[in-house]
């Protein structure tokens, strides 16, 4: 029988969440309680819809020229994919049976280190993996819990040779100061089983699904941050490692 998940819904022809052009699912959950997040409405793993891996790969097969063409593939992002593994073992699965190429799109915030885990990670041909923040009080501030767990899934990464990619969102008075970059570069610098560092400029997309739910968006007035920080911050980081740098 099909495995059944609950997504928050699906994107057919993104260009930003891994290699070509991608199908992308945004699982429904997440622990993580990001203040710029601009998906909030995926935080509650009881809403979203229910669908089944079947289902989802019917979906996304109907755009396999485009996505194989391209060096796409499909995505499971979220929310956080992890907070319903099976599924995403499933589905990345199936894909791979199509010949079509699979990415693991998480915050590494893992709760228990299970076979399913790696299960996952033997299905997802890239991980990208977000590093909110290396200084423990300023991550549990910008997203609500520790490091301690994305960090040791980061090196568990590493351990494995999983083919990844790092995210770092660039949030003003949060991420966005030179001792931050130097502590990012200096935790990756060995890690060679990273390809890329997606520096992601913080934007402010997200406010108005926040006043939309009734909430009060924590970052409001922040703006996002100069090319000039940008740059800075690129530069600090290629300091440290051989992966391509890029915002």
């Amino acid at each position: 029988m099909s495995a059944t998940g609950r997504i928050h819904s699906f994107e057919t022809c993104g260009t930003v969440d891994g290699p070509g052009i991608r199908f992308i699912v945004f699982m429904q959950g997440c622990l993580m309680r990001c203040q710029y997040c601009h998906n909030r409405d995926t935080w509650d793993l009881h809403d979203g819809k229910e669908i089944t891996v079947d289902e989802l790969i019917k979906e996304a097969t109907a755009y396999r020229h485009f996505m194989n063409a391209s060096g796409g593939g499909v995505t499971a992002s979220g929310g956080e994919a992890m907070m319903q593994p099976e599924f995403v073992r499933d589905f990345f699965r199936a894909a791979q049976a199509q010949g079509i190429h699979t990415c693991l799109d998480t915050n590494g915030y893992i709760r228990k280190h299970t076979d399913v885990v790696d299960e996952v990670l033997d299905a997802a041909d890239l991980v990208m993996l977000d590093l909110k923040q290396l200084d423990d009080s300023i991550h549990q501030n910008l997203v609500g819990v520790p490091n301690k767990r994305v960090l040791d899934f980061a090196r568990y990464l590493h351990q494995r040779g999983q083919k990844t990619w790092i995210r770092y969102v660039v949030v003003p008075g949060f991420t966005d100061d030179e001792r931050s970059a130097h502590l990012l570069g200096e935790f990756i610098k060995d890690m060679d089983n990273i390809e890329k560092v997606e520096l992601l400029p913080y934007h402010q997309l997200g406010e108005h699904k926040w006043e939309a739910m009734g909430f009060d968006y924590p970052l409001s007035g922040v703006k996002p941050p100069s090319k000039e920080v940008m740059e800075n911050i690129q530069n600090i980081i290629s300091s440290y490692t051989a992966a391509k740098v890029i915002f």
